[in-house]
Protein backbone atom coordinates (compact mmCIF):
# COMPACT_ATOMS: atom_id res chain seq x y z
CA UNK A 1 0.00 0.00 0.00
CA UNK A 2 2.88 2.14 1.23
CA UNK A 3 4.21 1.85 -2.87
CA UNK A 4 1.08 2.16 -4.51
CA UNK A 5 -0.13 5.37 -2.64
CA UNK A 6 2.99 7.32 -1.84
CA UNK A 7 4.84 6.31 -4.62
CA UNK A 8 3.23 5.44 -7.53
CA UNK A 9 0.01 7.25 -7.43
CA UNK A 10 1.61 10.55 -7.13
CA UNK A 11 3.68 9.79 -10.22
CA UNK A 12 1.03 8.81 -11.87
CA UNK A 13 -1.03 11.54 -11.24
CA UNK A 14 2.15 14.08 -11.61
CA UNK A 15 2.52 12.87 -14.59
CA UNK A 16 -0.66 12.00 -15.78
CA UNK A 17 -1.38 15.71 -15.08
CA UNK A 18 1.47 17.16 -16.51
CA UNK A 19 0.95 15.45 -20.05
CA UNK A 20 -3.48 15.60 -20.41
CA UNK A 21 -3.97 18.43 -18.98
CA UNK A 22 -4.66 21.65 -20.86
CA UNK A 23 -5.96 24.43 -19.10
CA UNK A 24 -6.92 26.63 -22.17
CA UNK A 25 -8.95 23.46 -23.79
CA UNK A 26 -10.53 23.19 -19.87
CA UNK A 27 -11.17 26.37 -18.71
CA UNK A 28 -13.58 25.60 -16.28
CA UNK A 29 -11.48 23.47 -14.43
CA UNK A 30 -11.18 25.14 -11.78
CA UNK A 31 -14.59 24.59 -10.91
CA UNK A 32 -14.21 20.90 -10.09
CA UNK A 33 -13.18 21.33 -6.52
CA UNK A 34 -16.27 23.23 -6.24
CA UNK A 35 -18.42 20.30 -7.84
CA UNK A 36 -16.77 17.83 -5.19
CA UNK A 37 -18.22 20.24 -2.02
CA UNK A 38 -21.77 20.14 -4.42
CA UNK A 39 -21.68 16.51 -4.65
CA UNK A 40 -20.34 15.90 -0.82
CA UNK A 41 -23.32 18.36 0.66
CA UNK A 42 -25.85 16.18 -1.33
CA UNK A 43 -24.14 13.50 0.10
CA UNK A 44 -24.30 15.27 3.40
CA UNK A 45 -27.79 15.54 3.03
CA UNK A 46 -28.93 12.21 1.97
CA UNK A 47 -26.53 10.87 5.07
CA UNK A 48 -28.95 12.83 7.61
CA UNK A 49 -32.29 11.31 5.65
CA UNK A 50 -31.20 8.01 5.38
CA UNK A 51 -28.98 7.59 9.08
CA UNK A 52 -31.71 7.48 11.50
CA UNK A 53 -32.71 4.26 9.47
CA UNK A 54 -30.32 2.44 10.86
CA UNK A 55 -29.96 0.75 14.25
CA UNK A 56 -29.25 3.53 17.10
CA UNK A 57 -25.87 1.11 18.26
CA UNK A 58 -24.26 1.11 14.99
CA UNK A 59 -25.23 4.56 13.78
CA UNK A 60 -21.96 5.61 13.75
CA UNK A 61 -20.50 3.08 11.45
CA UNK A 62 -23.48 3.47 8.86
CA UNK A 63 -23.65 7.24 8.96
CA UNK A 64 -19.99 7.32 8.05
CA UNK A 65 -19.40 4.56 5.69
CA UNK A 66 -22.59 6.53 3.39
CA UNK A 67 -20.61 9.62 3.58
CA UNK A 68 -16.99 8.65 2.78
CA UNK A 69 -16.93 6.76 -0.54
CA UNK A 70 -13.83 5.24 -2.10
CA UNK A 71 -13.41 8.52 -4.25
CA UNK A 72 -10.05 7.73 -6.35
CA UNK A 73 -9.27 4.00 -5.85
CA UNK A 74 -12.55 2.48 -7.29
CA UNK A 75 -13.22 5.43 -9.89
CA UNK A 76 -9.57 5.29 -11.78
CA UNK A 77 -10.17 1.41 -12.38
CA UNK A 78 -13.44 2.16 -13.55
CA UNK A 79 -12.40 4.98 -15.79
CA UNK A 80 -8.59 3.59 -16.87
CA UNK A 81 -11.11 0.56 -18.12
CA UNK A 82 -13.57 2.30 -19.81
CA UNK A 83 -11.32 5.06 -21.51
CA UNK A 84 -7.85 4.14 -21.14
CA UNK A 85 -5.24 4.86 -18.16
CA UNK A 86 -4.53 8.22 -20.31
CA UNK A 87 -8.23 9.34 -20.49
CA UNK A 88 -8.53 12.91 -19.33
CA UNK A 89 -11.27 12.06 -17.46
CA UNK A 90 -8.86 10.47 -15.09
CA UNK A 91 -7.02 13.85 -15.00
CA UNK A 92 -10.02 15.69 -13.70
CA UNK A 93 -10.75 12.59 -11.33
CA UNK A 94 -7.75 13.81 -9.81
CA UNK A 95 -8.21 17.66 -9.45
CA UNK A 96 -12.31 17.06 -8.37
CA UNK A 97 -11.06 14.65 -5.81
CA UNK A 98 -8.57 16.66 -4.38
CA UNK A 99 -9.38 17.56 -1.16
CA UNK A 100 -11.30 14.52 -0.26
CA UNK A 101 -8.59 13.11 1.80
CA UNK A 102 -8.23 16.21 3.66
CA UNK A 103 -11.80 15.67 4.84
CA UNK A 104 -11.94 12.32 5.91
CA UNK A 105 -8.65 12.60 7.59
CA UNK A 106 -9.88 15.72 9.37
CA UNK A 107 -13.89 15.33 10.15
CA UNK A 108 -14.06 11.17 10.19
CA UNK A 109 -13.20 11.05 14.16
CA UNK A 110 -16.09 14.08 14.76
CA UNK A 111 -18.67 10.53 13.65
CA UNK A 112 -17.10 8.59 17.12
CA UNK A 113 -17.03 12.07 19.32
CA UNK A 114 -18.92 10.00 21.94
CA UNK A 115 -16.74 6.78 22.00
CA UNK A 116 -14.26 8.16 23.55
CA UNK A 117 -11.41 7.80 20.59
CA UNK A 118 -8.18 8.68 20.08
CA UNK A 119 -9.44 11.76 17.96
CA UNK A 120 -6.07 12.58 16.78
CA UNK A 121 -5.39 13.93 13.60
CA UNK A 122 -2.81 12.70 11.30
CA UNK A 123 -1.35 15.65 9.11
CA UNK A 124 1.05 12.85 7.52
CA UNK A 125 -2.24 11.96 5.52
CA UNK A 126 -3.99 15.57 5.52
CA UNK A 127 -0.74 16.80 3.63
CA UNK A 128 -0.67 13.59 1.48
CA UNK A 129 1.80 13.01 -1.73
CA UNK A 130 -1.54 12.79 -3.81
CA UNK A 131 -2.36 16.33 -2.77
CA UNK A 132 1.06 17.69 -3.37
CA UNK A 133 1.52 15.98 -6.53
CA UNK A 134 -1.92 17.84 -7.60
CA UNK A 135 -1.40 20.79 -6.82
CA UNK A 136 2.05 20.95 -7.93
CA UNK A 137 1.55 19.34 -11.86
CA UNK A 138 -1.44 21.56 -11.53
CA UNK A 139 0.32 24.54 -10.78
CA UNK A 140 3.26 24.27 -13.64
CA UNK A 141 0.43 23.24 -16.00
CA UNK A 142 -1.31 26.65 -15.05
CA UNK A 143 1.79 28.95 -15.52
CA UNK A 144 3.31 27.18 -18.58
CA UNK A 145 6.71 25.76 -16.24
CA UNK A 146 5.91 22.74 -17.53
CA UNK A 147 8.08 22.86 -21.05
CA UNK A 148 10.71 23.10 -18.87
CA UNK A 149 10.41 19.80 -17.00
CA UNK A 150 13.02 17.45 -18.70
CA UNK A 151 11.06 14.91 -21.09
CA UNK A 152 13.20 11.59 -19.14
CA UNK A 153 11.71 12.76 -15.69
CA UNK A 154 8.13 13.08 -16.55
CA UNK A 155 8.77 9.32 -18.90
CA UNK A 156 9.91 8.15 -15.36
CA UNK A 157 7.25 9.05 -13.51
CA UNK A 158 4.49 8.05 -16.09
CA UNK A 159 6.78 4.86 -16.07
CA UNK A 160 6.50 4.18 -12.22
CA UNK A 161 2.49 5.37 -12.09
CA UNK A 162 1.60 2.72 -14.54
CA UNK A 163 1.99 0.15 -11.38
CA UNK A 164 -0.54 2.10 -10.00
CA UNK A 165 -3.89 0.58 -11.24
CA UNK A 166 -2.31 -3.31 -10.67
CA UNK A 167 -1.24 -2.19 -7.44
CA UNK A 168 -4.33 -0.92 -6.36
CA UNK A 169 -6.42 -3.91 -7.48
CA UNK A 170 -4.61 -5.92 -5.64
CA UNK A 171 -4.56 -3.27 -2.44
CA UNK A 172 -8.70 -3.62 -2.80
CA UNK A 173 -8.90 -7.47 -3.15
CA UNK A 174 -6.31 -7.39 0.33
CA UNK A 175 -8.59 -5.20 1.53
CA UNK A 176 -11.68 -7.17 1.20
CA UNK A 177 -10.05 -10.62 2.30
CA UNK A 178 -9.36 -8.68 5.10
CA UNK A 179 -12.05 -7.67 5.93
CA UNK A 180 -14.32 -11.05 5.66
CA UNK A 181 -11.80 -12.82 7.86
CA UNK A 182 -12.63 -10.18 10.02
CA UNK A 183 -16.54 -9.91 9.85
CA UNK A 184 -17.22 -11.10 13.04
CA UNK A 185 -21.34 -11.50 14.11
CA UNK A 186 -22.94 -11.12 10.59
CA UNK A 187 -25.87 -8.02 10.78
CA UNK A 188 -28.10 -9.18 7.81
CA UNK A 189 -30.73 -5.99 8.37
CA UNK A 190 -28.13 -3.32 8.48
CA UNK A 191 -26.17 -4.38 5.52
CA UNK A 192 -29.19 -5.10 3.60
CA UNK A 193 -30.19 -1.31 4.45
CA UNK A 194 -26.84 0.24 3.72
CA UNK A 195 -26.22 -1.77 0.33
CA UNK A 196 -29.85 -0.32 -1.01
CA UNK A 197 -29.04 3.36 0.25
CA UNK A 198 -25.38 3.23 -0.71
CA UNK A 199 -25.62 1.04 -3.94
CA UNK A 200 -28.69 2.41 -5.48
CA UNK A 201 -30.62 5.16 -3.76
CA UNK A 202 -27.20 7.35 -3.76
CA UNK A 203 -26.43 6.71 -7.21
CA UNK A 204 -30.20 7.31 -7.93
CA UNK A 205 -30.34 10.47 -6.10
CA UNK A 206 -27.41 11.60 -8.24
CA UNK A 207 -28.59 10.81 -11.91
CA UNK A 208 -31.71 13.47 -10.92
CA UNK A 209 -29.77 15.75 -9.38
CA UNK A 210 -27.24 15.72 -12.58
CA UNK A 211 -30.42 15.39 -15.13
CA UNK A 212 -31.57 18.86 -13.28
CA UNK A 213 -28.50 20.58 -13.51
CA UNK A 214 -26.77 18.94 -16.25
CA UNK A 215 -23.28 19.75 -15.70
CA UNK A 216 -20.62 18.67 -18.69
CA UNK A 217 -20.33 15.33 -19.42
CA UNK A 218 -17.07 14.69 -17.40
CA UNK A 219 -18.33 16.65 -14.54
CA UNK A 220 -21.65 14.53 -14.87
CA UNK A 221 -19.51 11.10 -15.13
CA UNK A 222 -17.29 11.60 -12.19
CA UNK A 223 -20.23 12.84 -9.83
CA UNK A 224 -21.97 9.34 -11.30
CA UNK A 225 -19.00 7.44 -10.13
CA UNK A 226 -18.57 9.35 -7.11
CA UNK A 227 -22.10 8.01 -6.28
CA UNK A 228 -21.86 4.67 -7.08
CA UNK A 229 -19.08 3.71 -5.24
CA UNK A 230 -18.44 1.54 -2.17
CA UNK A 231 -17.06 2.73 1.15
CA UNK A 232 -13.58 3.82 1.43
CA UNK A 233 -11.27 1.14 2.79
CA UNK A 234 -10.29 3.22 5.63
CA UNK A 235 -13.48 3.65 7.68
CA UNK A 236 -12.79 0.07 9.16
CA UNK A 237 -9.46 1.44 10.61
CA UNK A 238 -11.14 4.48 11.45
CA UNK A 239 -13.52 3.20 13.49
CA UNK A 240 -11.00 0.67 15.30
CA UNK A 241 -9.38 4.04 16.62
CA UNK A 242 -12.18 5.69 17.55
CA UNK A 243 -13.38 3.10 19.67
CA UNK A 244 -16.47 2.00 17.10
CA UNK A 245 -17.50 -1.42 15.81
CA UNK A 246 -15.08 -2.42 13.31
CA UNK A 247 -17.19 -5.54 12.70
CA UNK A 248 -19.73 -3.80 11.12
CA UNK A 249 -17.38 -1.31 9.22
CA UNK A 250 -15.83 -4.07 7.67
CA UNK A 251 -19.37 -5.71 7.04
CA UNK A 252 -20.25 -2.82 5.31
CA UNK A 253 -17.35 -2.62 2.76
CA UNK A 254 -17.37 -6.10 1.79
CA UNK A 255 -21.26 -6.30 0.71
CA UNK A 256 -20.76 -2.99 -0.78
CA UNK A 257 -18.13 -3.85 -2.78
CA UNK A 258 -19.81 -7.27 -3.93
CA UNK A 259 -22.81 -5.59 -4.82
CA UNK A 260 -21.40 -3.13 -6.86
CA UNK A 261 -20.17 -5.42 -9.55
CA UNK A 262 -23.08 -5.36 -10.44
CA UNK A 263 -24.53 -2.06 -9.26
CA UNK A 264 -22.11 0.15 -11.17
CA UNK A 265 -22.87 -1.11 -14.66
CA UNK A 266 -26.68 -0.52 -13.75
CA UNK A 267 -26.33 2.67 -12.95
CA UNK A 268 -23.90 3.52 -15.56
CA UNK A 269 -26.23 2.08 -17.91
CA UNK A 270 -29.17 4.31 -16.55
CA UNK A 271 -26.28 7.69 -16.47
CA UNK A 272 -25.89 6.78 -20.49
CA UNK A 273 -29.19 7.37 -21.11
CA UNK A 274 -29.05 10.82 -20.21
CA UNK A 275 -25.55 11.35 -21.02
CA UNK A 276 -24.22 9.39 -23.85
CA UNK A 277 -21.02 9.01 -23.99
CA UNK A 278 -19.33 11.07 -26.89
Amino acid sequence: SRLAIDIALPCVVFAGIVLNFDPKKTPDWWQLPLWWMVFQTLALALVLVTTPLSQKSTRSEFAMSLFFQNGLFFPLIVIGGLFGPDSSHAVLLFIFILFHPVLFFTTGRFFFRKRGGTGTLNWARILNPVLVATVAAVSLRVVGFEAYLPRFLVTMLNMVGGMTLPLLMIILGGSLYIDYRKKGRIYYTEILKFVVIKNFLFPLVSVGFLVLVHPSYSVALIILLQSAMPPITGTSVHAEREGGNVSIANQFILASFAVSVFSIPLMFTLFSRFFPMP
